[in-house]
């Protein structure tokens, strides 16, 4: 097992245990710092779906840094056992973890309402190669609040997601990191 830091706010320099499994990549700490300085340290007030969550990184860097709630998604059931171990670490109630398949993810409902949460950030960083973000774009508009960013990691350079255009872009390595805005 290899471990990630935090970078930034209430729980900076704070580490987690990232397992070993396959395609499972945390987003480096340089990229991190990149997107959160895209972002906004303050995220108070936003919500923030953390899709294909993985070590739970992106989530706890947002939660980290004020987001009022963060969902995050996980379809393989030992990878989500060391995530739910992650985030109990920190003790807080802002995160809400999903062992599911990211397509079949329905959103939880606002206060009890029949209104379904839509969020101001959403993270995706699927495993390279398997289309995934091409599957992802059709539901992003029922995620998605009406003034979303997206972050999104690939293989290869984005111009375009579904409705969203990218804003900001990237590289560190072999990893393209994207900032989307809706058109």
């Amino acid at each position: 097992m290899s471990q990630v830091r935090i970078t930034g706010g209430e729980w900076r320099s704070r580490r987690i245990q990232v397992m070993d499994a396959p395609g499972l990549r945390p987003t480096p700490d340089r990229v991190r710092e990149t997107l959160f300085s895209w972002l906004g340290q303050d995220l108070t007030g936003l919500s923030c779906l953390d899709m294909f969550a993985g070590s739970g990184i992106l989530g706890l860097e947002a939660a980290s840094r004020g987001a009022d709630y963060v969902a995050s998604v996980e379809q393989s059931r030992k990878v989500f056992e060391q995530l739910q171990k992650n985030v109990a670490i920190f003790d807080c109630d802002r995160i809400e973890l999903f062992l599911r398949d990211a397509l079949k993810f329905a959103p939880p409902s606002v206060g009890g309402r029949e209104k379904l949460r839509q969020f101001d950030v959403i993270f995706l960083d699927p495993p390279y190669g398997k289309g995934w973000l091409a599957r992802m774009a059709p539901r992003l508009d029922e995620l998605a609040a009406p003034a979303a960013r997206l972050y999104v990691e690939a293989e290869a350079p984005l111009e375009t997601l579904g409705r969203w255009s990218v804003a900001r872009a990237g590289q560190a390595g072999q990893v393209y990191f994207h900032l989307l805005e809706a058109l």
